[in-house]
């Protein structure tokens, strides 16, 4: 690896409407963690910046809903989301927040220095207004028709179901969210970033620039937007909930929340820095800083096009090395949603799973959404952790530890002469930093993870291959290499294994009692092998002959990874069909009332009890059954449109309700004696209405 002097790597600002699900560990966090714990081991200086983004309409809206204000929102969402992160390992130098002083600092000064310098462009527009609540409808608090692909729930600056960005002005039949009614349209002010102009600059930067070391999905929505003409944007909105425009003259305004979220990287720099006593512009403004953003497809307009021409009208900043999106994470099958709850929780993971954060960062880094959307099911979580984390890394280092507690009472034995094998088998394992290295520094993390458990695959075979058990009673010198060589490995998997599974490392590291070793000095006299209070670092398993040596006592076995039952994993599963049941009755829609009648007029209907006793289909018809029914007073024929749900030899013997005193009518020159009543299911289907008491004869009246 090319070492730079320092890197600066930022995570997504999650918003702080709700908690983080796996769907944001797996774009965003998870990646993004794994290449800064990565380039930590091998030396590198790293800044790792995130922080909550807690401006914007959503947040106002939900406060409406709940009854409480925005601050009040984004306070509760705030302590959740950092308190999860914190609690999965998600190492960030600095965890910020964009409603602190010192990002409305930073983004107040980045506005008014582009103000100042004239590189906004300020325009009186007609925008949409809602007179009874008496306010400019921002983005979120309209809703109308898109108008390209037709969708009728886009909101007024995106459609979600196509993905094409507009103004609320561009949508068909707008209405506001907050009264429903339909929006007139007003003259206000406000400064736009004029896009087009760093068009022709955004085009030889990334799609020529980068052609050759940025993903496909990155260059191709970035090259998409290029192709469809840069317009100038919207930098301020009408409300009152965000950072105060700090011009004469912008009253009542706020910054954009999209011009002011990704400057919430800068501030939460600014944070760290005056914490730690260090100067946060080279992390931002000196060549040699590699700045790499990890995001979701969501956002890469944000991040490729708008953010680097904020920067670029600025002058002082660098512009990112690499901005490694991914694509989406589903859920069952079905795409993540927070309003209809079909998501997996962090914060309820960590209490419903107890000490396995390494076991979701594993099954989300071999399952990512890295080239095209995933699906991530309970049952594929459970086969990563029995099949691979346990019956894989846990069992060799099980099988290791074990036995050389039993062989040796704990103490690294002195190997002996190599054989071809040995020697092999540690020129691989030395092989392996850096064919993780590689794939990590590809952005290829997925890769990366099955390299990982390549290497505990090695250390199995080995074991399988050598038989050290077998091998004691007849050749014990030859077993003492064997383990020895099993436990550099052993050692190397404490090591690699860190940017991925931290916690399990750690508990490694603590049973090896692993850390580095210094050779015997004039100054070191004590021991051979006194060690420092520093780990073994990235670098040390590539180049050291010796991670763990001889003489060294370890300790005693402790299982890395648990078996997950399945009746952990049909509580999850429970759960999720619990969710679906509320959403299909959330979403069901209900036929409205019909006129209200006298009581006088339902007593003229004659409901009773029957019983199907012969069903045909109508010639020449989809739709319709012809039914003989007994309905206790008669026998009579009734034409039904229920040949869609129903097939005739089905519903034979089948009890009904039927109108009986309904008008006869012709249908397909059938004459129908009555109606049965019937009512409509979630899927579509119909379902009889039908006496719930199998006791109840033919021919009762219900009443």
């Amino acid at each position: 690896m090319s070492n730079s002097k320092r890197y600066t790597i930022t995570a997504a600002l999650p918003y702080t409407n709700g908690p983080v699900h796996i769907g944001h560990l797996a774009g965003v966090y998870v990646p993004a963690d794994i290449y800064a714990r990565y380039l930590r081991s091998t030396g590198n200086d790293v800044l790792y910046i995130c922080g909550s983004d807690e401006h914007g309409v959503p947040i106002t809206i939900k406060a409406k809903k709940e009854g409480v204000s925005p601050q009040d929102i984004v306070d509760k969402y705030h302590a959740i989301i950092k308190k999860s992160f914190s609690d999965f390992g998600i190492s960030f130098d600095n965890y910020s927040r964009t409603s602190a002083e010192i990002h409305h600092q930073t983004a107040s000064e980045f506005f008014k220095k582009l103000y100042d310098e004239g590189k906004f462009i300020e325009e009186a527009t007609e925008q949409l207004y809602d007179e009874e609540a008496k306010q400019f409808l921002a983005d979120r608090f309209v809703i109308g028709t898109c108008p390209k692909c037709g969708n009728d729930e886009s909101y007024g600056d995106q459609c979600e179901k196509c993905g094409t960005s507009h103004n609320a002005t561009d949508l068909i039949n707008p209405k506001s969210t907050i009264t429903g009614n339909v929006p007139t349209t007003k003259v206000t002010k406000h400064w736009y970033l004029p896009l087009d102009k760093y068009e022709q600059w955004l085009r030889e930067w990334i799609v020529e620039g980068h052609k050759n070391d940025w993903k496909t999905n990155v260059l191709g929505q970035v090259k998409s937007w290029l192709d469809d003409g840069l317009k100038p944007r919207a930098v301020t909105r009408d409300l009152d909930w965000g950072i105060p425009v700090p011009v004469e003259g912008a009253e009542g305004k706020v910054l954009y929340v999209w011009f002011d979220a990704p400057i919430g990287y800068i501030s939460s720099t600014k944070e760290w820095a005056q914490r730690e006593g260090k100067d946060w512009e080279p992390y931002w403004k000196d060549k040699d800083t590699k700045l790499i953003h990890f995001i979701g497809k969501d956002n890469i307009v944000f991040h490729c096009i708008i953010f680097p021409a904020m920067l670029k009208a600025e002058g002082s900043y660098i512009l990112p090395e690499n901005v490694p999106a991914n694509e989406f994470l589903n859920l069952e099958g079905n795409k993540i949603s927070t309003s209809k709850n079909w998501a997996v929780w962090l914060h309820e993971y960590l209490e419903e799973f107890p000490d396995k954060q390494d076991v979701l960062r594993y099954a989300l880094t071999a399952n990512a959404p890295e080239t095209k959307d995933n699906d991530f099911t309970w049952k594929d979580f459970q086969a990563r952790n029995n099949n691979e984390l346990v019956a894989i890394f846990g069992n060799f280092i099980n099988r290791v530890v074990v036995l050389t507690n039993k062989y040796y009472q704990g103490v690294v034995p002195e190997p002996n002469e190599f054989s071809d094998i040995d020697n092999e088998t540690l020129e691989q394992l030395q092989k392996f930093p850096s064919i993780i290295g590689s794939s990590i520094e590809r952005y290829r993390f997925r890769e990366a993870s099955q390299e990982l458990m390549n290497l505990a695959r090695l250390g199995n075979k080995y074991l399988a291959d050598e038989e050290p058990w077998k091998q004691l009673k007849e050749n014990p010198e030859r077993v003492k290499t064997i383990m020895y060589v099993a436990l550099q490995i052993a050692a190397g998997l404490a090591v690699v294994c860190e940017p991925f599974l931290p916690f399990t490392s750690a508990k490694l590291k603590g049973i090896l009692n692993l850390r580095h070793y210094k050779e015997q000095s004039d100054e070191v006299i004590s021991s051979k092998n006194e060690f420092r209070n520093d780990f073994l670092k990235w670098n040390d398993v590539e180049e050291k002959d010796e991670l763990i040596a001889a003489n060294h006592q370890i300790g005693k076995a402790e299982l890395l990874f648990a078996k997950i039952e399945d009746t952990d994993i049909q509580i999850q599963l429970d759960k999720l069909e619990a969710t679906k049941l509320v959403n299909d009755a959330d979403t069901k829609k209900v036929e409205p009332q019909k006129p209200t009648i006298e009581f006088d007029d339902f007593t003229k209907l004659d409901i009773r009890v029957g019983t199907i006793i012969d069903a045909v289909k109508v010639p020449k018809t989809k739709k319709l059954l012809q039914l003989k029914v007994d309905v206790g007073i008669d026998i009579r024929t009734i034409v039904s449109g229920i040949a869609e749900s129903f097939k005739p030899e089905e519903i034979i013997g089948q009890k009904v309700t039927v109108l009986v005193n309904l008008a006869p009518r012709k249908l397909r020159g059938v004459e129908s004696q009555g109606m049965i009543l019937m009512t409509d299911t979630k899927d579509g289907t119909l379902a009889f209405i039908e006496p719930e008491n199998d006791a109840v004869k033919n021919g009762e009246q219900i009443s």
